[in-house]
């Protein structure tokens, strides 16, 4: 079970970047959105839900993000709403018309001195063409991971050496192995059997 909690208002200014929280509450405030805050879920960042007969939009967020990507997992979600607001539920997810607001929304928060350069960079380029995921851009992962704080022995799947062992979110032990195309060919130690990582992949490595 997600360990959850709504936020109020006045808490969830500790989650975003200086300056950006009057902007964001009024989007909150506007359409009437429950936001949650949850525990970290390594398949998803936040996710958003349709109103229904008993609930308005829902909108939840990881709490264990850090201030720039917790604001871009929110902007994405709240794109998710504006989109639906504005066009219907006949869109495709993540097809033009989500692009196209989402794209609107980042604006807002471009160019106003809300975000380190580096950050703001790597926004601006991925606006270009918005991925379906937030954060799924590797540049992007990259860049909003320095602002991380740091964790002992935890790297990405490309910054080990090959041969290297690492555990992986479901505690399996994997040893790293070639780059194919986009992806490294991990071999899962207990079984022998191979998986494929994304290079951006968070795992802890292992001495051996």
């Amino acid at each position: 079970m997600i360990s959850k909690h709504e936020v109020s208002l006045d808490a969830l200014s500790a989650y975003l970047p200086e300056g950006t929280y009057d902007k964001v509450a009024r989007y909150l405030v506007r359409y009437k959105v429950h936001l949650t805050i949850t525990r970290k879920r390594n398949s998803v960042l936040g996710d958003y839900r349709l109103p229904d007969r008993d609930h308005g939009h829902r909108i939840t967020v990881n709490g264990d993000l850090n201030r720039f990507a917790f604001l871009l997992t929110l902007l994405h979600e709240l794109a998710h709403l504006q989109a639906y607001v504005y066009y219907g539920h006949r869109i495709a997810p993540h097809g033009q018309e989500w692009k196209r607001t989402f794209r609107n929304i980042l604006k807002e928060f471009t160019d106003q001195g809300y975000l380190p350069d580096d950050v703001e960079q790597a926004i601006k380029k991925y606006m270009l063409n918005p991925a379906a995921r937030n954060c799924v851009d590797e540049d992007l992962i990259r860049v909003l991971k320095k602002h991380d704080p740091p964790l002992h022995g935890f790297c990405f799947v490309e910054d080990l050496a090959e041969g290297e062992h690492f555990l992986a979110s479901d505690g399996r032990q994997y040893r790293r192995g070639k780059k194919i195309r986009k992806r490294y060919e991990c071999v899962d130690v207990r079984n022998r059997r191979k998986y494929l990582f994304s290079p951006v992949y968070e795992v802890k490595k292992v001495s051996t």
